[in-house]
């Protein structure tokens, strides 16, 4: 089966990005002039995906609001001729999106499994909100093309420095074919030193609908909450759960550091802005180096 249905969790409460995320969700923070959850919609739509379902929780309308028309907003750029500024508004309510609110906060795997009727018995994406990929092939469409060959979950994943592999999902390897790799373990959040390798799990899946299974047993893993990479384990046992190594540049927007460094980068790909920015940062940069003699 195609997989034409994805889930986008976003009813985290961004506690990263306090006090900012009190009463704007971190999903809705831009990168430049775009949201964040704008990027993973554009991203999925971009891979053939048809349906999306976006679990939200307390205090996330304006989430829906984004991705709704704003018919005064729209009138009034018509009116004053504003067409590129109205195409870009457009754009955002042109998408079939549906919502769900998770009802409590018990982590990412309850919020995937929250969404289970919308998905019924068909294989489906889950795109995290915390990373961005930039890619000519988009990296879910690269997944999809992967389970299109395999019959089987896929997980994306890159390879991090040993340092950091603690704060990630962490597979560990049986072989690897090229990109794609077979799996023995999938281990959630591993401690410092005991991570079965440096192949992390980046925020972007294709999974087979028997994971509710192991979802809806409700299993507290770490954090106290239902992770999503402790149902996947359990999948693998009884099928196989591949891991691929995707191709792109992969932003981690979920912390401070990565979402400035984020926007940054998105700004200078920006031609109307990336000469000011250079200005800007030479001009620091002169000015660090003078008031450091």
């Amino acid at each position: 089966m195609q997989v034409k249905k994805a889930i986008i969790p976003a009813a985290g409460l961004g506690t990263r990005f306090l006090p900012a995320t009190k009463a704007m969700p971190k999903e809705m923070l831009p990168i430049v002039d775009k949201p964040t959850i704008q990027y993973i919609v554009e991203e999925a739509i971009a891979s053939g995906i048809e349906d999306i379902i976006i679990v939200t929780g307390k205090g996330k309308r304006s989430i829906e609001d984004h991705f709704d028309h704003a018919f005064e907003l729209e009138a009034t750029l018509r009116e004053k001729g504003k067409m590129d500024m109205l195409d870009s508004v457009l754009q955002t309510s042109k998408v079939e999106i549906h919502y769900i609110r998770q009802k409590q906060p018990l982590g990412l795997g309850h919020a995937i499994w929250s969404a289970r009727k919308f998905i019924g018995d068909e294989p489906f994406a889950v795109l995290l909100g915390d990373d961005i990929v930039q890619n000519d092939e988009p990296c879910l469409e690269q997944l999809m093309n992967q389970f299109e060959q395999t019959g089987n979950s896929v997980i994306g994943v890159q390879q991090v420095p040993s340092k950091e592999t603690h704060r990630y999902g962490i597979i560990d390897p049986i072989s690897v074919d090229g990109k794609l790799i077979a799996v023995d373990r999938f281990v959630e959040k591993p401690e410092a030193g005991t991570a079965p390798s440096n192949y992390a799990i980046m925020g972007r899946y294709i999974l087979t609908p028997e994971i509710f299974d192991f979802l809806g047993e409700h299993t507290l893993g770490a954090g106290g909450e239902i992770q999503l990479t402790d149902a996947i384990q359990k999948l693998n046992e009884v099928q196989p759960v591949y891991a691929y190594e995707f191709d792109g540049h992969r932003f981690d927007v979920g912390e401070k550091y990565g979402f400035i460094e984020t926007t940054i980068e998105f700004a200078l790909q920006r031609p109307e802005l990336r000469d000011q920015l250079l200005e800007l940062f030479e001009r620091k940069l002169q000015e660090s180096y003078t008031n450091k003699k």
